[in-house]
C-alpha cells in the first residue's frame, strides 16, 4: 500500500487507456452528482400535487437543500480528501449519496425527504473535489487543461442530463422513482471507481470544523431570507434576522480564516485576482444556468403543455451543444485570453435569459431552442476557462481546497439562482388569479420577470469578473518585467 501511494509520476499517470478510463469515471461521478441538482426540477409538479402538500417555499427547500449542503461542505470535503486519501473519500461520498437517494425515495413525510436530500448533498460534496484531485493526479502536465475541460463539461452537462433523464423516469413513475434510479447508479459508479481510480498521495490537511460550520450556517441563513421572504414578509423579524445573521456569520468566517492555523478556506487566497474572479465567475454562470433549469421544466409543462417526457426531449439538444462548445472553450481562452472568452460566455448567458423572457405559449420550439442554445454556448465558453483559472491559481499542496472552492462557488451560485428566480416566481405567480389560460399567463409573466432579474445579475456581476481576470493577467505579467 505504501508503494502505491508514493508512486512515481510515471507510474501514477499510467497508460493512455488507463487515463481515459479514469477520466471517464471521474466525469461520470460529477455528472451524476450534478444531475440531481437539475433532475428534481422536473419532479416539482408531481411533488406539489403529492400527499406531502408542500408550500411554494417548501418546494424551494426541497430543491435547494441538496445544493446548500453540497456547496457548504465542498471545501471541508476537499480537506478530508487531502488528509485521508482522495479515492477513499470518493468511494465514501458515493455510498453516502446512494444512502441519501434511498432515504428520499422512501420518505413518508416532508422532513424525511429534506433529510434524504441533505444526506445526498453531503455525499455529493465528498465525491466532487476528490474526482478533480484524482483526475489531475492521473494526467501528465500537458494533458491537465484538457482533463479540466472534460470535467467542467461533465459538470455543466450534468444539469441537462438530469433534466432529460429525470423526464424519462417521471413520465412513467411517481416522483419517488427519480430517487430510486440514483441508488444503482451510485453503486455502479463505486465499482468502477474502485477498479479504475489510482490512489493519490495524501497530504497534510487539518480539519477546520468551526470554519466549516460557519460556512454552512451563513449560506443557510442567506437562503432562508431569500426563500422565506415572500411568505413571512421581507421586513419580518425572521427574514431581517436571517440576513443579519448571514452577514455576521460570514464576517466571523473571514476573521476565523485569517486567524486559524489551518482554515477550511484561507481568505488570503482571494488576494489573487485570477482566483477571486474565477470563483465569482463560476458562481455567476451557475446562477444564470440554474435559474433557467428551475423555471424551464415548469414553463414547458405548465405553459406549453408538454409532458415530462416531451420536456426531457426538448432539453436533450442542450447537452450536445454544451459538449460541442466546451471543447473549444479552453482553445478560445488561449487565443483570445481568459477575460474575453469569459466575457463572451457570460454575455451569451445574459442574452439567452433576456430572450427567454420573451417566450410565450405560442413561441415555436425551434426559436425557443435557439434561445436555450445561446445560453449553453455561453456556459461552454465560460465554465472551463473559469475552472482552470481557479485550479491554476492554487498551489499544488492546496489542490483539495482549490477544487473544493470552485465547486462551492458553482453550487452556491446554483442555489442562489434557484432561490432568487423561485422566489420571484412564487411572488408573481401567487398574485395571479384564475385557472387554465389565466394561470398560464400569470406563470409566463412571472417567468419573464425572473429571467430578466437573473440576466441583470449575470451582466453586472460579469463585468466585475472580467475586470478581475484582466487584473490577474497584469499581476502575472508584472514579475516578468522586473530585472
Amino acid at each position: 500500500m505504501t508503494s502505491t501511494v508514493s508512486a512515481s509520476p510515471a507510474t501514477a499517470v499510467g497508460a493512455p487507456r488507463d487515463r481515459r478510463s479514469v477520466t471517464a469515471a471521474m466525469c461520470a461521478c460529477v455528472l451524476v452528482a450534478q444531475s440531481l441538482v437539475a433532475a428534481i426540477n422536473l419532479a416539482v409538479p408531481k411533488i406539489a400535487a403529492s400527499g406531502l402538500h408542500p408550500s411554494a417555499a417548501q418546494l424551494l427547500w426541497i430543491v435547494d437543500i441538496y445544493v446548500l449542503v453540497f456547496a457548504g461542505l465542498l471545501i471541508p470535503a476537499g480537506a478530508l480528501g487531502d488528509r485521508f486519501g482522495r479515492k477513499g473519500v470518493l468511494l465514501t461520498g458515493l455510498g453516502v449519496f446512494a444512502a441519501g437517494a434511498l432515504l428520499s425515495a422512501l420518505a413518508p413525510a416532508l422532513p424525511v425527504l429534506l433529510a434524504g436530500r441533505a444526506l445526498a448533498g453531503a455525499g455529493a460534496a465528498l465525491l466532487v473535489p476528490a474526482t478533480m484531485s484524482v483526475l489531475l493526479h492521473s494526467c501528465p502536465p500537458d494533458r491537465k487543461a484538457g482533463a479540466v475541460a472534460a470535467w467542467s463539461a461533465a459538470m455543466g452537462v450534468g444539469g441537462m442530463v438530469g433534466n432529460a433523464g429525470g423526464a424519462l423516469i417521471l413520465q412513467y413513475l411517481p416522483w419517488q422513482g427519480l430517487f430510486w434510479a440514483y441508488v444503482p447508479l451510485a453503486l455502479g459508479l463505486s465499482g468502477w471507481v474502485a477498479l479504475a481510480a489510482p490512489r493519490v498521495p495524501r497530504q497534510t490537511a487539518a480539519l477546520d470544523l468551526p470554519g466549516s460550520g460557519l460556512l454552512v450556517l451563513g449560506s443557510a441563513a442567506l437562503l432562508f431570507g431569500i426563500i422565506e421572504g415572500p411568505g413571512l414578509g421581507w421586513l419580518s423579524p425572521a427574514v431581517l434576522g436571517a440576513f443579519a445573521l448571514a452577514v455576521a456569520v460570514f464576517t466571523l468566517f473571514v476573521r476565523h480564516g485569517l486567524r486559524a492555523a489551518h482554515p477550511v478556506l484561507d481568505p488570503r487566497l482571494f488576494r489573487l485576482p485570477r482566483l477571486r474572479a474565477g470563483a465569482a465567475g463560476l458562481a455567476v454562470a451557475f446562477f444564470g444556468m440554474f435559474a433557467l433549469f428551475y423555471v424551464n421544466a415548469q414553463f414547458l409543462q405548465y405553459v406549453k403543455g408538454y409532458s415530462p417526457l416531451q420536456t426531457g426531449l426538448a432539453i436533450v439538444p442542450l447537452a450536445f451543444g454544451m459538449m460541442a462548445v466546451t471543447k473549444y472553450g479552453m482553445r478560445g481562452a488561449r487565443r483570445l485570453g481568459e477575460a474575453r472568452t469569459v466575457g463572451a460566455g457570460l454575455g451569451l448567458i445574459a442574452v439567452g435569459l433576456l430572450l427567454l423572457s420573451t417566450a410565450e405559449a405560442g413561441t415555436p420550439y425551434p426559436l425557443y431552442l435557439l434561445f436555450l442554445l445561446l445560453m449553453v454556448a455561453g456556459a461552454g465558453l465560460a465554465m472551463p476557462t473559469l475552472s482552470h483559472a481557479v485550479v491554476a491559481s492554487v498551489p499544488a499542496r492546496r489542490s483539495g481546497m482549490g477544487s473544493g472552492l470552485q465547486g462551492a462557488a458553482r453550487e452556491l451560485g446554483a442555489a442562489l439562482g434557484i432561490a432568487v428566480v423561485g422566489t420571484v416566481l412564487s411572488v408573481r405567480f401567487a398574485s395571479g388569479t384564475g385557472h387554465g389560460a389565466a394561470a398560464a399567463t400569470a406563470f409566463t409573466d412571472a417567468t419573464a420577470l425572473g429571467y430578466r432579474i437573473a440576466a441583470g445579475v449575470v451582466l453586472l456581476a460579469g463585468i466585475a469578473v472580467v475586470t478581475g481576470l484582466r487584473s490577474g493577467v497584469r499581476a502575472r505579467r508584472r514579475p516578468r518585467v522586473r530585472p
